[in-house]
């Protein structure tokens, strides 16, 4: 059995956080902002909506999708570091609000790769036979952890939720390979305390490394070049790391997804997003070979490669 992407959902909030908006907040620029990151703005969630909040309308629109009731649904698995409180779990309150009476659920926290984390936890239940359809979200609402005076951070972040389901898929699509890793060591680089505190230079430079060689693995893995690929999803972290890895699978600018300009770098939902926003533009299509690669506090990483299609 192949595992493979069958519904897709997202979901950002309303309210719109502009570079101007911060300018009035801490020492920064516009300019400043978007030569550095790329980014122009961001979503942030209001106070009144939780973390669960926006997992919620991402998973049933993904399920809607998928076209399947959702007592169908096996397994639910949340990627977040920002969860409503430490327990129960997002995924557990998903569970309930979603009517998926026969689905074990679980959150998973690495952070920006969480949502790679998930996926390929996901293959192994449904490869193995254990569930038939599993729900991947990856969540988060990183303003309540963001420290809005400190401008090396405040410029960032942003909230959003994304999910796909995940079932059995036809021979030769659906998840090819899958590169997952983590270096302990680095995770005094990246780190909440009550707030986000990260040593910018040297995640720069573990990011650039990391997103490329896991890039080139997967595809290594599995029988294929970089002549291949038809678009590669990178967390959408900085346009400076995204571009790296681009360049590293030598491949054009339209064949790589960029939405960081518009929602900033929303952590484990960043990848899922991106994805729902190619497919609603039309610009993947059957057959397409994609790569997903991200990294994340941890230090962590994870990348696919995944042949689209039922």
């Amino acid at each position: 059995m192949n595992a493979g992407i069958i519904g897709i959902g997202r979901c950002l909030p309303e309210k719109i956080l502009t570079n101007a908006d911060l300018e009035k907040m801490v020492d920064t620029s516009d300019e400043w902002i978007r030569t550095r990151t790329g980014i122009e703005e961001r979503r942030i969630a209001d106070d009144d909506t939780n973390t669960s909040d926006l997992a919620y309308e991402a998973a049933k629109n993904a399920i809607a999708h998928a076209n399947i009731p959702a007592a169908e649904i096996g397994m639910i698995i949340v990627a977040t570091v920002t969860p409503d409180r430490p327990f129960p779990s997002v995924a557990t309150i998903l569970q309930e609000r979603l009517g998926a009476v026969n689905a074990a659920a679980m959150d998973v926290s690495a952070a920006c790769a969480g949502f790679m984390y998930g996926m390929i936890t996901a293959k192994q239940f449904i490869e193995c036979g254990s569930y038939k359809h599993i729900l991947v979200v990856g969540v988060e609402k990183l303003s309540k952890i963001t420290d809005w005076e400190d401008r090396n951070t405040a410029v960032l972040f942003g909230d959003g939720a994304g999910a796909v389901v995940l079932g059995t898929v036809s021979e030769g699509r659906g998840i090819l390979s899958f590169d997952l890793g983590a270096d302990g060591s680095g995770g005094k680089h990246l780190y909440q305390e009550d707030y986000i505190v990260m040593n910018g230079r040297e995640v720069f430079k573990f990011a650039v490394r990391q997103m490329g060689e896991s890039s080139v693995k997967v595809l290594e893995k599995a029988g294929l070049s970089k002549a291949d690929v038809d678009l590669l999803i990178p967390h959408q972290a900085n346009i400076r790391i995204m571009e790296a890895s681009r360049q590293r699978l030598e491949l054009p600018e339209e064949k790589m997804s960029k939405t960081v300009h518009k929602y900033g770098n929303t952590s484990s939902a960043s990848i899922p997003i991106a994805l729902v926003e190619e497919l609603e533009a039309g610009r993947v299509k059957d057959d397409d070979l994609i790569v997903m690669v991200g990294f994340g506090g941890g230090l962590t990483w994870g990348a696919i490669a995944l042949r689209w299609g039922r």
